[in-house]
């Protein structure tokens, strides 16, 4: 996944492959034998990872709203009650850096969250409430008149902004990363801006 920097696990790579065919397909369009083949491993093989595609699933689900929140937890203590909007900043960041990198995750989630077993499902809501709470009381803090719900409504319209990457076209049709990071950023605080001024 994105937040790592060191080579993959072989669980990590089924994964990321996992992501991917069921983004492009469908989670009932892809069979084991075929995520098993993306990485170079038997059907089967793929049982000494994971108990099937089901538990595929839950755990990419699960894994990136946690990994989300853990960024963001991670990104206000590095703040360390410092400048509030160098941290809202560096939230926005952290956000977009999955937005552009993780994009099939995202089609993942929009697509096939209702299969997973309620208490999958229940950890996902319950891990997503708490990283848009993180993003309120920042954002409140640069914006102090903002209403509560007011930002709680700003915050998540920002989430659709960002996680509508993966309907942005083809890769190759798109500015190059970094010129995608900052438009993306300054439509975020644009945004933002935008709901403090009304």
């Amino acid at each position: 996944m994105a937040t790592r920097t060191d080579a993959p696990t072989r669980r990590e790579q089924i994964l990321k492959e996992a992501a991917r065919l069921f983004a492009e397909r469908g989670f009932h369009g892809v069979g084991v034998d075929e995520i098993g083949a993306a990485v170079g491993i038997s059907g089967p093989g793929l049982y000494r990872h994971f108990a099937g595609k089901d538990a595929m699933l839950a755990e990419l689900l699960v894994g990136i709203s946690g990994q989300l929140l853990t960024g963001a937890k991670r990104r206000v203590a590095e703040a360390d009650g410092g400048d509030a909007e160098a941290l809202l900043d560096s939230l926005i960041e952290g956000h977009i850096d999955f937005a552009l990198d993780d994009r099939p995750l995202i089609t993942l989630h929009d697509r096939e969250l209702d299969r997973l077993r309620d208490s999958d499902r229940k950890l996902v809501r319950q891990l997503q409430r708490q990283y848009v709470e993180l993003w309120v009381q920042v954002l409140r803090e640069v914006h102090p008149g903002l209403a509560e719900p007011a930002a709680r409504s700003a915050v998540h319209s920002v989430f659709g902004l960002l996680n509508s990457t993966p309907h942005l076209g083809r890769p190759g049709s798109l500015p190059g990363r970094a010129a995608m990071s900052e438009l993306l950023h300054r439509m975020a605080r644009g945004a933002f801006g935008a709901a403090a001024s009304g």
